[in-house]
């Protein structure tokens, strides 16, 4: 499933890239869930759980969300890909021009989950306090830590 499993990822991306809600449809199960970390830049911007269930939600994300924010020149660079059974892990720097015209740029760290040859769950990681700056100009506000609270 090695070779199959990275095929199938690639095969995502192109479909991601697309911004058509059928093609992204057709390359995730029913039940799939897209797992970021909460409070990320693009879910605080664009007003998106970070943690989403099912296709339909997925779907409207990538095609109708994603492209609000990330509106143009959106690329992403490959580190690699690296496939284990039922799990394919992507290291990858997207690029794009946001919505008001800034650049962006950061790292990211993908696990796709692979179920009957579709994607059934994808863990998203990236610098998120990058993200924030790159988006909104600032990093976003710790919480103080328990007993170290400010007046």
């Amino acid at each position: 499933m090695s070779r199959r499993g990275s095929i199938i990822v690639q095969n995502a991306w192109k479909a991601f890239a697309s911004h058509d809600a059928d093609r992204i449809a057709g390359v995730f199960t029913e039940d799939a869930e897209w797992i970021a970390p909460p409070g990320n830049a693009t879910a605080v911007a664009l007003e998106t759980p970070s943690h989403m269930v099912g296709k339909k939600a997925i779907v409207r994300f990538l095609a109708d969300d994603f492209p609000r924010l990330f509106v143009r020149d959106v690329s992403v660079t490959f580190h690699g890909i690296h496939a284990d059974g039922p799990r394919v892990i992507v290291e990858e720097t997207m690029t794009a021009t946001l919505a008001d015209g800034n650049h962006y740029a950061n790292d990211y760290c993908l696990v796709f989950e692979l179920r009957d040859g579709l994607v059934h769950r994808v863990r998203e990681y990236m610098d998120t306090a990058r993200g924030h700056r790159m988006i909104s100009g600032r990093a976003p506000e710790q919480p103080s830590a328990p007993g170290h609270g400010g007046a």
